[in-house]
């Protein structure tokens, strides 16, 4: 692994899996709306918004190590009429600060609902926007054919749906396994439901309202499963579409080959071996055991855990061996 791209290497994928996870969380709260209350939505999906800051926080901080001087990073955003590079940073910095905003008035739920909608489906598109500018970085290049390819935003996309789904799924259920450990202690919703001012860290652990205790697992049930289906369903397509992209470099031949032999490797062999286990094997594990949260929730944090820390290593070496694979046609 190329140790000096490795800031690169985290804030695409930590990116990636923020913008993923904010999509997923969109997409829980808007089809649960169809079946579950509001208040049972906001006990499942409030407490993931926390984890999506900090980590495209850090993700936007390591990549500045990739500029060797900060100081770089103010005169690439002079050229975002005609730079991906400046526009990625542009779409960046705004989908982390859209994304605290939005976290802000949600969690405290200022302004009215449609509003906070709206604020939520802006932060979505500029999400998006950050990962197809990611993607058309290095699609542009037309001198390198292993970037210069329709495998690029498709990997970039498909790590998005991945890591974002199942970043979801295991924040929702480590958030319920903790406030389950509270109903064993003797902790009620009281405080929470007593119009008292209390901190986050006492709304995310109280657990829910007894009210709406069976309208939380049945969305949690419906939730997880639906989030290691769609994790299934994109590493699947991935999976097809890795040989596809790598017959084509063949098939162009010359330098594109080089690039292919990048994929031959122990990197290559580990990174198809982790994904397959972590979104294909656990995930299938994972949909079973879901149906029933309440009895298998101990097991459901584990497991989802373990599948979001394989799948994260895979699309890392995955990510390495991408930059591994930059070979230009002539000087």
């Amino acid at each position: 692994m190329n140790v000096a791209e490795l800031p690169m290497i985290l804030f695409t994928v930590i990116a990636q899996m923020c913008v993923g996870a904010f999509l997923v969380l969109g997409v829980v709260q808007t089809l649960g709306s169809l079946r579950f209350s509001a208040k049972a939505i906001d006990q499942v999906a409030d407490p993931a918004l926390l984890a999506i800051g900090p980590a495209m926080v850090f993700g936007l901080a390591v990549s500045m190590f990739h500029m060797h001087d900060v100081t770089n990073t103010f005169n690439v955003i002079r050229h975002a009429g005609s730079s991906w590079l400046s526009r990625e940073i542009l779409f960046g910095t705004g989908f982390a600060a859209l994304g605290f905003l939005f976290a802000v008035v949600q969690l405290l739920k200022w302004g009215r609902p449609r509003l906070r909608q709206a604020l939520a489906v802006l932060t979505a598109l500029v999400g998006v926007g950050l990962v197809y500018s990611m993607s058309m970085i290095y699609y542009s290049l037309v001198t390198v054919p292993a970037w210069h390819s329709w495998f690029v935003p498709l990997q970039f996309f498909a790590t998005t749906v991945i890591l974002g789904s199942l970043a979801i799924g295991t924040a929702f259920v480590i958030t319920t396994s903790v406030q389950a450990r509270q109903v064993a202690r003797g902790v009620t919703a009281s405080a929470a439901d007593s119009g008292r001012r209390v901190s986050l860290r006492q709304r995310f652990t109280t657990p829910a309202d007894p009210a709406v205790r069976d309208e939380v697992e049945a969305l949690l049930a419906v939730s997880v499963r639906g989030i290691v289906v769609t994790a299934f369903v994109a590493s699947a397509a991935l999976l097809v579409a890795i040989p596809l992209y790598l017959s084509g470099l063949t098939a162009i031949g010359g330098v594109a080959l080089q690039s292919v032999e990048v994929y031959s490797g122990a990197l290559f062999v580990a990174r198809l071996g982790l994904l397959a286990l972590g979104a294909g094997l656990l995930a299938v594990f994972t949909y079973f055991i879901a149906a029933k949260p309440r009895e298998n929730l101990g097991r459901l944090v584990v497991v989802l855990t373990t599948s979001l820390v394989l799948v994260f290593i895979a699309e890392v070496l995955g990510r390495a061996l991408f930059y591994e694979s930059m070979f230009r046609v002539g000087v």
